[in-house]
């Protein structure tokens, strides 16, 4: 069995002379919000939800990018609406978010 129950990772990456990608649409910021939002929940820890940031998950034309273990969901997000969502159908009921996948 796993440590967590789900493992978030949210792309991050920053990169040189201004091309598109999830650092450019606020990507930290939302992590940082998900990241908080789940310990409000009582959600985080052992068993529960870690969120982390990660470099480039080399799908930026689909940015933002997070992805969800151990079910290898990738989902893309446009604001805090988007990753409550995200929170209340897969982290905490387990229904994946079909129109935020990519």
């Amino acid at each position: 069995m796993s440590y967590y129950k789900y493992h978030v990772f949210f792309c991050t990456n920053q990169r040189e002379a201004g091309e598109m990608c999830c650092g450019q649409r606020n990507a930290a910021e939302i992590r940082d919000y998900a990241k908080a939002k789940i310990k409000q929940l009582g959600m985080s820890g052992e068993g529960g939800v870690r969120m982390n940031l990660a470099g480039c998950l080399g799908r930026c034309e689909s940015g933002p990018v997070v992805v969800v273990y151990p079910q290898e969901t990738w989902y893309t997000y446009i604001d805090r609406e988007d990753i409550d969502e995200i929170i209340s159908e897969h982290l905490q009921n387990g229904r994946v978010v079909d129109r935020l996948l990519i």
